[in-house]
């Protein structure tokens, strides 16, 4: 996990470094991130960590602000609808691409309206059940779970 998001990590530096040497007064002020989730969350503590070391790469603050509610879209919402000046930028996770199929009216489109900077961390998803569940519990979902899986993958294609 800590390969993983120091390759990220550099993966993201290499990017915003090519941007600015791109336009060479980026960052001339603070960044703000808009965090779509709750402070604390899994997104929100990884991204603060990655944003930390940007922020001394760039040697500017980076501010992140959360803005839950409504799935991510709020906070998505927000980032749409800002200036187009590279000072606000959207700290996502998987809920960006699954908000199109849960609310069908969202007040931007996720393709026209952003544009991927840099992936910096894969988080897996985990379903767990408590220790002293009998032992059939725990053997019998997998199979149902990794073939539910299979089938939402290949839906998605």
């Amino acid at each position: 996990m800590h390969l993983r998001l120091l390759t990220a990590l550099a993966l993201l530096l290499s990017a915003l470094a090519a941007s600015a040497a791109q336009a060479q007064t980026w960052p001339s002020k603070p960044v703000t991130v808009i965090m779509p989730f709750g402070g604390g969350s899994a997104t929100d503590v990884v991204a603060r960590l990655v944003l930390e070391q940007v922020s001394a790469q760039l040697r500017q603050p980076i501010v992140v602000e959360n803005r839950a509610g409504a799935g991510s879209t709020t906070g998505s919402a927000i980032v749409a609808k800002a200036e187009p000046d590279g000072y606000t930028l959207l700290a996502t996770s998987s809920a960006f691409s699954i908000a199109p199929t849960l609310y069908p009216k969202l007040p931007y489109d996720p393709i026209k309206d952003f544009v991927p900077i840099a992936i910096f961390t894969a988080l897996p998803n985990i379903m767990i059940v408590p220790a002293n569940a009998p032992s059939g519990t725990r053997c019998l979902p997998v199979s149902a779970i990794e073939a539910a899986a299979r089938r939402a993958v290949c839906m998605t294609r």
